[in-house]
């Protein structure tokens, strides 16, 4: 790593912020967090409580997570010190403008500026900064909890330094997380488009009535989302071909593919269809609380790491010798 991290500014602390504060305080840096929200305190209080027992079990060292952390009296106090920055505000380009004027303006020149945006691009909102400040934001989106799923899509703007974007990297690195830097920009980057393409369907055959959303949801957790997890679409892909691979399953059956592509459905969604899928999801998991249900997640969560860690595999072709 080129550079030393010590001191990051959480700015922002909803579910996303106070997963980041507890994650960055056990990888032993210093937070500092900036929320309006009146019950700032007790919200990090029982986040870091009911964060670290998970991250003591992915071997990290909670002793003392609470003395790391700090409330900031507002986003000049939390950014002052700052070595990164990681905005997790509303999904609001005006709000995100103003926001990173601000931390452009109030941070020190060598700390990186990232944004936990989930659709917005940093270059929608940094076009009003000077090309040193825009220099240094980018996105760096997770997928919920960050302090749980390594995976963080690195996304620069069109003024991103590269330099920044190695420093982004290095930083994601250093607190555990998987990260991946996307070569363009595009509305919710790619995380967020698969599984909306995938969303869209799975609402669509609930709205036409061929599962409910709890039978699909077991469709999900005992076929794709168990394969997925372990090898991802392509590699899924490839391995289906048999010895064949990618190239012996498009030449067989990638015609009969493309026809479902093409029958793919598109929900309605209106008020009516809308209100039906609300109760259907509700019905089947509306009577456990939202604490229990994420709880269930988390350790499941923690327990496919856990596995995954445990059988390493090379996927990648060796290098020729010369």
């Amino acid at each position: 790593m080129t550079r030393t991290f010590r001191t990051a500014a959480v700015i922002g602390a909803g579910t996303i912020g106070l997963s980041w504060t507890a994650l960055f305080a056990a990888h032993g840096l210093t937070v500092r967090v900036s929320d309006p929200r009146p019950d700032l305190a007790e919200a990090v209080h029982e986040a870091l409580a009911q964060y670290a027992p998970h991250l003591a079990a992915r071997g990290l060292d909670v002793t003392g997570l609470a003395d790391r952390v700090h409330l900031a009296a507002d986003v000049s106090d939390a950014v002052r010190d700052a070595d990164v920055v990681q905005e997790n505000g509303p999904e609001r380009l005006a709000f995100k403008q103003d926001l990173f004027a601000a931390l452009a303006r109030e941070a020190p020149g060598h700390a990186l500026l990232l944004s936990s945006s989930s659709a917005i691009p940093s270059t929608a909102f940094t076009r009003e900064l000077p090309d040193a400040d825009a220099a240094r934001v980018l996105i760096g989106h997770p997928f919920n909890p960050p302090h749980l799923v390594p995976l963080v899509e690195v996304v620069p703007g069109e003024r991103t330094g590269e330099d920044v974007v190695r420093d982004a990297v290095d930083f994601y690195a250093s607190v555990g997380r998987t990260p991946v830097v996307e070569r363009k920009e595009i509305p919710g980057f790619v995380g967020n488009r698969l599984q909306n393409a995938l969303s869209r369907e799975a609402v669509y055959l609930v709205e036409q009535g061929v599962v409910t959303p709890e039978e699909l949801d077991k469709v999900m957790t005992n076929s794709l989302g168990l394969r997925w997890a372990t090898v991802g679409p392509f590699l899924g892909s490839h391995l289906g071909g048999g010895p064949g691979g990618y190239r012996h399953l498009v030449e067989h059956i990638g015609a009969s593919m493309r026809h479902v592509w093409d029958d793919l459905g598109r929900p309605a969604q209106g008020d009516d269809e809308r209100r039906q899928l609300v109760e259907a999801v509700e019905k089947a998991y509306g009577s456990v609380p939202y604490a229990e249900l994420a709880e269930t997640r988390d350790r499941r969560q923690l327990a496919v790491l856990a596995a995954l860690e445990g059988t390493t595999t090379r996927t990648t072709a060796p290098e020729e010798e010369n």
